[in-house]
């Protein structure tokens, strides 16, 4: 759909990188989410882009050093990210060692009346979750459409 804006998490771009999507396989997904990007129609939290860079691919941490354009910077989400912290505080892993990205992602997707775009699973899925809520589940809450990967190539009806 030409007019929908995608707020993307990590999760998005380290399955599309690396173990489900390679871009040795799926070129033509590279060429299709640079589109998007050049389009103004996929952001993400600067937090993001940190957390690829430290966790990513080669190839990812080439791929999104490239893209500076598509990432909103920390400060303009703050207040937002705050917020939905504060309302949702199972949203934060007890193991982390830094500042989590999930918040600013959803933040971003509310400031654009976005969807948010990751590959994580709620936590009613999940086998002994760590946290009581995950992206999916504060999107379901707030209202927010949330879908995956392949949700996002549905539908922008990529045929890969």
């Amino acid at each position: 759909m030409a007019d929908e804006v995608y707020s993307v998490d990590t999760s998005l771009l380290m399955d599309w990188q690396a173990p489900y999507y390679p871009t040795d396989v799926f070129a033509s997904l590279v060429k299709n989410m640079d589109a998007l990007v050049a389009s103004g129609r996929m952001f993400a939290a600067e937090l993001v882009r940190e957390e690829a860079e430290v966790v990513g691919t080669a190839g990812l941490i080439q791929w999104v050093q490239t893209k500076s354009g598509m990432f909103v910077s920390t400060a303009n989400l703050l207040t937002d990210s705050l917020a939905v912290q504060n309302q949702f505080t199972g949203l934060r892993d007890p193991k982390a060692e830094y500042e989590e990205a999930d918040p600013y992602v959803i933040a971003l997707a509310q400031q654009t009346g976005g969807i948010v775009v990751t590959q994580e699973t709620p936590a009613s899925e999940k086998n002994r979750p760590r946290r009581t809520h995950f992206i999916p589940d504060v999107c379901r809450e707030l209202g927010i459409p949330c879908i995956s990967l392949l949700g996002m190539m549905r539908r922008e009806k990529w045929v890969l």
